[in-house]
């Protein structure tokens, strides 16, 4: 082998990391998608450790405390701020007395992990089709596209319900959840990737990797996939909070998960009538989702950037600007 070849080699070889490196760099320079992915990791561990969190505080979320609420007054927690204190971290529910902190705690589990799972399945379903149209013939692209377009004229919300009322009941509702937001949800993901494809596919680099022999598919994973990642990223980050959000909904309209089972939209929809006894109990979970829903669009935006050097650019430059302006 070639000195030549073998410098090649080796550059090739260093090109992912190097890149890597960078897209690092530029995301550890802003501190408010730093600040953003701790949240997020926060709110992960909190999920993950929900049973050892719970047991540390020696309380059970699904047990009922009638000594900590006033019968007399319909249930209303006693003591201040929701009766919180050494056994009842962050209080009680109002009417069952069930410990406030270990339901939060374990809700983490349910609303993460739905909004997570159910990106996942939109965003791969969606890449595939987008991808599928952009790169196909114009048959392909046009029936995929009907396809999208028909997906995001549905009333999703009233096909979910439909959908989760008929099934049955034995079926796991975070499963479920999953499966009706994930394959109801990725017109949008398609749109945006069909759109970028075609786009990208027009450029020199794609041409020549076209010229040069490399079938469709290996176009789309060694030189479409990587330039897509910055769109898909940030628009995965906005999909993560709204399919949170359409749990809480879902769960207010009772088709949710049930309960015993917490999550940070049941609460919130049976906290709706105690806002006036027990402000703490729709403080907290709307809170929490709040939190969650700044944290991943925070944390999509700086991504955006890192992975787009045109934007990193003008970031630092504004930077510099602020910085001379203050000097």
């Amino acid at each position: 082998m070639s000195s030549t070849s073998r410098r090649s080699r080796s550059s090739d070889d260093h090109r992912p990391s190097d890149g890597a490196r960078q897209v690092w760099r530029r995301l550890r320079a802003q501190r408010a998608a730093l600040a953003g992915a701790s949240v997020i990791v926060l709110l992960t561990v909190m999920a993950l450790a929900a049973p050892l969190l719970a047991a540390l505080e020696g309380q059970d979320p699904d047990a009922y405390h009638a000594d900590a609420v006033d019968s007399a007054l319909g249930g209303v927690p006693l003591g201040s701020f929701g009766g919180i204190g050494a056994d009842h971290w962050l209080g009680v529910e109002p009417g069952t007395g069930r410990d406030l902190f270990a339901r939060l705690v374990y809700g983490a589990r349910i609303s993460l992990g739905v909004g997570l799972a159910a990106t996942v399945v939109q965003v791969v379903l969606g890449v595939g089709v987008g991808l599928a149209a952009g790169l196909g013939n114009r048959f392909l692209d046009n029936l995929l596209s009907r396809t999208t377009d028909v997906m995001l004229a549905l009333p999703s919300l009233v096909f979910a319900i439909a959908l989760l009322a008929i099934v049955p009941a034995g079926f796991p509702r975070p499963v479920l959840l999953v499966l009706v937001l994930g394959l109801l949800g990725w017109g949008g993901t398609s749109r945006i990737v069909r759109a970028q494809t075609l786009t990208l596919k027009s450029l020199d680099y794609v041409a020549a990797a076209r010229l040069g022999g490399a079938g469709r598919w290996r176009i789309a994973r060694r030189e479409l996939l990587p330039s897509l990642a910055a769109p898909v990223a940030t628009y995965t980050a906005l999909l993560v909070p709204s399919n949170i959000a359409s749990e809480a909904g879902l769960s207010f309209l009772g088709i949710g998960v049930k309960p015993p089972t917490p999550s940070w939209g049941q609460m919130l929809s049976t906290a709706t009538t105690w806002y006036e006894a027990d402000p703490a109990y729709v403080l907290l979970p709307a809170g929490l989702i709040f939190v969650t829903v700044f944290a991943f669009t925070t944390l999509g935006d700086g991504v955006r950037t890192a992975l787009d050097p045109r934007a990193a650019s003008r970031v630092r430059g504004r930077a510099r600007r602020r910085k001379e302006a203050r000097a």
